[in-house]
């Protein structure tokens, strides 16, 4: 055990450390994160309308009281769902934008507007509405959402990093120091934003050219963005992801945060994606999405640390472990694991690496498996992170009582992985016994 964790800590930590500081992916990341309180607002609209309406018409029929009495409510969150989840590529362009441009220390707002700006002006903007055909009918469900989401990323990014490097070359505008520095900014990013654009422009006009006028982000989702989602759902791209986050956590390293540039643009954006088909009334094109992992993996945090907690309290005879069970499992039923993580501690710990590692693994190939044979629904509902086992899973669902069960047994089969190491942690030779023992 100790040759495995020095061999990772010499070769797999160092990678890691590395890919978690970087700062392209670090923007990315935030960038996602920044998103949360218009996404998470979305998924509420989305959420109350599956009690206001899809189940009531579902157990009643059409015309139901409940759908028909909160008729106004449904109304308003289908408004508010237009504005989040169903443009998630326009929001995310600008929060990309922001944070690479905050990331190379140039004015954040400009390179916002150049992310989107480079992102918009590629968008096939011709097509038939009804009798009327012509320009600017934009097709609002195939490149808003979360399927514009890869040309963002490829083509916001290169604007967006053109933008930062001719502001740090300082080919700007310069204004006189009288001018207030709001129009001294704006001015600045004249010459930088111009350029960006330009070249935005010219890759999506050449593209155009020797395609015979075919569109570049419909060829970005058809040939990169759908076989990279259709790998993710593949039962070794999700055990993978598993895996990373995991190891990445028993060496101190935020797994999920390392692995936020990965997680969100496949699984995030299936997720999304979900929501917006969900909403619609359309097929549900992926099974598993980012939210499986919340409602069903890693209840109490990565590692299912709620789990070793309860294990903790009823099996554990040290009292330190005892101490952290009773601090930890409060913040641990909202999935906060950080007093476990760092005061038990699970990082560095070689006994507990491996049921910190294989009790996901187990949880994601049960989960994994009931969704795929349609024993439960997906998730078609983005639900925060800190909502509590079970729960999470039935909202995500939206309100697939069978979901509770599969928590129930990944509950189950996680605590009866993690029970033998703490029982043998009891042992003198771990530092238990009858010297560490609780005395009640």
């Amino acid at each position: 055990m100790n040759g495995l964790v020095g061999f990772l800590e010499r070769s797999i930590v160092p990678i890691a450390a590395k890919i978690g500081s970087q700062k392209h992916l670090v923007a990315i990341r935030d960038a996602f994160i920044g998103l949360m309180p218009v996404t998470m607002a979305g998924s509420f609209a989305v959420l109350l309308n599956v009690f206001l309406r899809d189940l009531p018409n579902e157990w009643w029929g059409a015309g139901n009281g409940v759908t028909a009495t909160f008729a106004w409510l449904i109304g308003m969150n289908g408004h508010v769902w237009q504005g989040s989840l169903a443009i998630f590529a326009i929001l995310f362009a600008l929060s990309l934008g922001y944070n690479i441009a905050k990331a190379y220390d140039v004015d954040p707002l400009s390179g916002a507007l150049v992310s989107l700006s480079a992102f918009i002006m590629g968008l096939p903007a011709v097509a038939t509405i009804g009798e009327e055909a012509g320009w600017g009918f934009f097709n609002f469900a195939a490149h808003f959402g979360a399927r514009g989401l890869f040309t963002v990323l490829l083509i916001g990014f290169l604007s967006v990093i053109i933008f930062c490097k001719f502001m740090q070359w300082n080919i700007t505008i310069k204004m006189p120091e009288s001018v207030p520095p709001a129009v001294s900014k704006a001015f600045a990013a004249i010459i930088p934003g111009a350029v960006a654009l330009y070249v935005a422009a010219l890759v999506y006009y050449l593209f155009g050219f020797f395609t015979g006028g075919e569109s570049l982000i419909e060829w970005i989702i058809e040939t990169i963005q759908a076989p990279l989602m259709g790998l993710s759902q593949g039962y070794g791209a999700v055990l993978v992801i598993v895996l990373l986050v995991h190891l990445f956590w028993f060496f101190g390293l935020h797994g999920a945060n390392i692995m936020q540039a990965i997680l969100q643009p496949l699984y995030g954006a299936a997720g999304i994606e979900n929501a917006n088909a969900f909403e619609m009334g359309a097929e549900i094109p992926f099974q598993w999405v980012a939210g499986s992992f919340d409602a069903f993996v890693w209840p109490g945090g990565s590692g299912a640390t709620l789990l070793l907690l309860v294990a903790i309290l009823v099996f554990s005879k040290r009292s330190d472990y005892k101490m952290v069970g009773k601090l930890g499992i409060g913040p641990g039923v909202f999935n906060i694991n950080e007093p476990v993580m760092f005061g038990l501690p699970v990082v560095l710990n070689p006994l507990l690496l491996v049921p910190f590692v294989l009790a996901p693994v187990a949880m994601a190939t049960i989960a994994y498996a009931a969704t795929m044979l349609g024993w439960v629904d997906p998730v078609v509902v983005p639900i925060t992170w800190v909502m509590p086992v079970g729960i999470s899973g039935f909202l995500a669902t939206a309100g697939d009582w069978r979901s509770i069960i599969l928590s129930l047994v990944n509950v189950a089969v996680g605590l009866i992985i993690y029970i033998p190491f703490v029982i043998a942690a009891n042992s003198p030779k771990l530092g238990g016994g009858d010297a560490q023992a609780e005395q009640e």
